[in-house]
């Protein structure tokens, strides 16, 4: 993939956003971080309080019937999607950007997907799915290249 000169590049999860710039140029990529953030968000089983719920047969039958499980992890990944669909939106309103790649799990992909400004999609180059966020930067540069 080109990565041109001054690409504003996002590596995300749901718990974890890289903001890049290519200072490089398109065949030699050098991306320098602008932002990190991190979300501390544990796992669904250390946010719960109780079992869920339990509710019984309305027609006055004698079944029984237990609620949908929240998942309270994955709701605080979409949230976090969210977030930064939004931290795009305000920087591609301040015109801070002109083309944009984003690199993020399929799911948190699509829960990006959800939120995207019609100024963000107008600038979005491509979108790679894969989770790169624990990877060093040199190797997220070789893997944006050959993809």
């Amino acid at each position: 993939m080109q990565v041109p000169h001054n690409t504003f590049v996002v590596v995300a999860d749901g718990e974890k956003m890289l903001f890049f710039r290519n200072e490089g140029d398109a065949e030699y990529m050098k991306l320098e971080m602008e932002r990190k953030e991190v979300q501390d968000n544990p796992a669904d089983r250390d946010q719960k309080t109780s079992e869920p719920g339990r509710t019984f047969d309305a027609s006055g039958g004698a079944g029984r019937s237990a609620y949908e499980e929240t998942d309270f992890h994955q709701l605080g990944e979409d949230r976090f999607a969210a977030e930064t669909a939004a931290i795009l939106k305000e920087r591609a309103l301040r015109n801070e950007f002109q083309s944009l790649i984003i690199v993020a799990p399929p799911r948190t992909l699509g829960e990006l997907r959800k939120h995207y400004h019609k100024e963000v999609e107008k600038r979005l180059a491509g979108e790679i799915a894969k989770d790169l966020t624990g990877h060093p930067v040199p190797e997220i540069e070789k893997i944006l290249s050959a993809a």
